[in-house]
């Protein structure tokens, strides 16, 4: 219900229901009064919160805008850079956003606070004084009108009409001082509608600019945030596929013998304990040494230094550098330490008494020094004979006649037995039994070269033509023919989902191979991608003059030279990362013995696999055309989850099994009814 209208011709009445309405006028301003100061004071509330979020997202853009990407290598992908300055966008851009919330800020207490502050002060607060005013001059009146009314009527006629002229003059002043209330109560009531409404308006629009110019840098920021979602996905998958590198290294080290060796630039170096004579008898130090054989320098480092010579965890002080001048073994009956050996040095007199870690690691400082039980090395051998490249050419044949379409294509592993049988039985001149999943394997892990990066693409392409042809004859040839396949396997990218790019990142790492597997080498592997996707992409013009040679005449190359291609990276384990888990009908004949990771969804990703841990069945060229059809028999039980599935027990017999259309499930016919059913529940008769 609104408040009542004030006439004001009831203010000459002065009635009790005008005083009524008067006070419930009062009472609605005292109201408005009391609600404008809380306004205001959750206004200052809310613009020092607002300055404090600021200043908060202030530091938090400093932050990003001192921040700097160190990446490992000594070079970057473009993926990498655009990462690294990501953090530097999103500064700049809180930073834009942070510079209008200030202006918001700023102009807060201009809109809102002032405006509000003003209409209480100036509005509200004349009413209370008209009210002070109003109460005092009614007060005066009734009380001069009680003086007038009991003037006695026996006094002068005169004296009468002083006192009527005295009291019309006083009765006057009181209702203009009741209208003049009246009028500013009303008007003040009507001032409240827009004078506060307006300044909530004004903060409200300051906000809504400050949001829009949010939505105008978002709308600007898309393309980039669009780009830097392909680099970061980029980046993923180049951690994915270094990671798995970089762990099988690390495993591979773990299991490795006690003399393993890593690469560096010294002929031998580690900790070694040196005997020092003193007055009272002697002690060993552990000292920190390496030798180089070419020049046969042999320098040690004093890692005991005492506290005061450490800064930042590293020992000052200068290595001493000897020449060597021999290495003997020291005899266990000569001295109570063990792995101990004797050196002679130029500079010194006598002999320096050296301790190893442990049998294996002195063995390996004698060899280095030329002492008496060096380490034989041994090197592996591979050919590129007419029996390799007519192997390879079969087999890209082969995959290009039967498996070109096939969903992730060289993603799909084969068992390591299986295809260390199948290149026995072609280079042992035997008639091989092909499996199509092998043959990706065998074609992934056949090839070796190395190159260099460039920031500039046309450098990049001329660069790899320039290495491409100081390969030896043979070594290029087979390259032409490998990325003459992967381009056409990258023309059906819409069937296989082989693209360049994932083609590069299977075959990078294979393809350039370093000769010394270390970390570092691993995280080259998002340059070696690159360089094979250009190959592939550039594959006519880094083709030109290239023909391809295969001869009777064997080509033998060393495991430590440049272009080697060592025997055990003929045949890796690989495993699958394939997005859907589709293979070819070859490649489907898979058995098992692992029904909890086996069972798959129809057309749904799968995890990561590794297809080595099942049983594949090989099946031979002669015999495996497209509408071969198998008996097989149930290595589990299995329930259907759909009408158009078989449910059927352990040992159950299937008949008229050939593959489906649907990845991983097979057609076949069990107690006169035709279904689908896991391909890897079933083993062949």
């Amino acid at each position: 219900m609104g408040l009542p209208t004030l006439e004001f011709s009831d203010s000459f009445l002065d009635s009790p229901e005008f005083r009524d309405r008067l006070q419930c006028h009062e009472i609605e301003l005292e109201r408005t009064n009391r609600f404008i100061k809380d306004l205001i004071k959750d206004g200052n509330m809310l613009v020092s919160a607002l300055r404090s979020l600021s200043l908060a997202v202030q530091r938090f853009s400093q932050s990003l805008q001192e921040f700097q990407f160190e990446c490992i290598g000594d070079a970057e992908t473009d993926d990498e850079i655009s990462i690294a300055q990501s953090l530097k966008e999103f500064s700049q851009l809180l930073s834009t956003m942070e510079e209008e919330r200030k202006r918001l800020i700023q102009n807060a207490d201009d809109v809102l606070i002032s405006p509000l502050e003003r209409f209480r002060k100036e509005q509200i607060g004349a009413v209370k004084e008209g009210k002070k005013q109003f109460d005092k001059e009614t007060e005066r009146y009734y009380s001069v009108l009680e003086k007038h009314l009991s003037l006695s009527s026996k006094k002068k006629e005169s004296q009468l009409h002083e006192a009527d002229s005295q009291m019309s003059k006083d009765r006057q002043v009181f209702y203009d001082a009741s209208l003049q209330y009246v009028f500013k109560i009303q008007e003040v009531q009507e001032r409240k509608k827009f004078e506060f409404v307006e300044p909530l308006l004004a903060f409200l629009q300051g906000l809504f600019t400050f949001y829009h110019e949010g939505y105008e840098l978002a709308s600007e920021f898309e393309p980039y945030k669009q780009q830097l979602q392909f680099n970061l996905q980029n980046a993923r998958k180049n951690f994915e596929s270094t990671r798995a590198e970089v762990e099988r290294l690390m495993k591979r080290i773990r299991s490795a013998e006690e003399d393993f060796k890593a690469p560096s630039c010294f002929t031998m170096e580690g900790y070694l304990y040196i005997q020092e004579k003193r007055p009272l008898g002697s002690v060993w130090t552990r000292y920190y040494c390496t030798y180089e054989k070419s020049s046969k320098v042999f320098t040690m480092s004093n890692t005991e230094a005492r506290p005061a010579s450490r800064q930042n965890g590293l020992v000052n002080g200068t290595p001493e550098m000897f020449k060597l001048r021999s290495c003997v073994r020291r005899k266990t009956e000569s001295i109570d330490k063990r792995f101990c050996f004797d050196i002679e040095v130029v500079e010194r007199h006598g002999v320096i008494t050296l301790q190893a870690l442990c049998e294996a690691n002195r063995r390996l400082w004698m060899e280095a020094m030329d002492g008496k039980e060096p380490i034989q090395k041994f090197f592996f051998t591979a050919f590129l004979n007419k029996a390799g490249f007519n192997f390879v050419k079969k087999c890209i044949e082969l995959v290009e006649t039967r498996g070109i379409t096939t969903l992730g294509l060289y993603r799909i592993g084969g068992v390591n037995s299986k295809v260390q049988r199948l290149m026995t039985s072609v280079f042992g001149k035997k008639h091989p039994a092909f499996h199509c999943t092998m043959l990706f394997t065998c074609l992934g892990g056949i090839y070796s070269s190395r190159t260099i990066k460039y920031d500039n693409q046309k450098y990049r392409v001329r660069a790899i033509h320039a290495l491409v042809h100081k390969l030896p004859e043979k070594n290029r040839a087979m390259l032409d023919i490998l990325t003459n396949h992967l381009l056409m396997v990258s023309s059906h990218s819409d069937q296989n989902l082989m693209t360049v790019s994932n083609l590069g990142m299977i075959f990078g790492p294979t393809l350039m191979r370093s000769q010394e597997e270390t970390v570092a080498a691993m995280m080259n592997i998002k340059f070696q991608n690159i360089v094979v996707e250009i190959i592939i992409e550039n594959h006519h013009k880094v083709r030109s003059q290239i023909h391809t040679y295969a001869d009777t005449q064997t080509h033998t190359y060393t495991h430590l030279t440049e272009m080697c291609v060592p025997v055990r990276y003929l045949v890796r384990p690989q495993t699958c990362r394939c997005r859907y888990l589709s293979l070819h009908p070859l490649g489907r004949l898979l058995g098992g013995t692992r029904p909890s990771v086996c069972r798959l969804e129809r057309g749904r990703p799968v995890s990561t696999l590794r297809l080595s841990a099942w049983q594949t069945t090989t099946v031979s060229l002669s015999a495996a055309d497209s509408s071969f059809i198998l008996d097989a028999k149930a290595l589990y039980s299995c329930e259907a989850e759909h009408s158009h599935e078989l449910s059927f027990p352990q040992g159950a017999l299937f008949s008229n099994v050939y593959p489906s259309v649907e990845p991983g499930w097979f057609q076949a016919t069990y107690n006169g009814r035709t279904g689908l059913i896991p391909e890897n529940y079933i083993t062949y008769k």
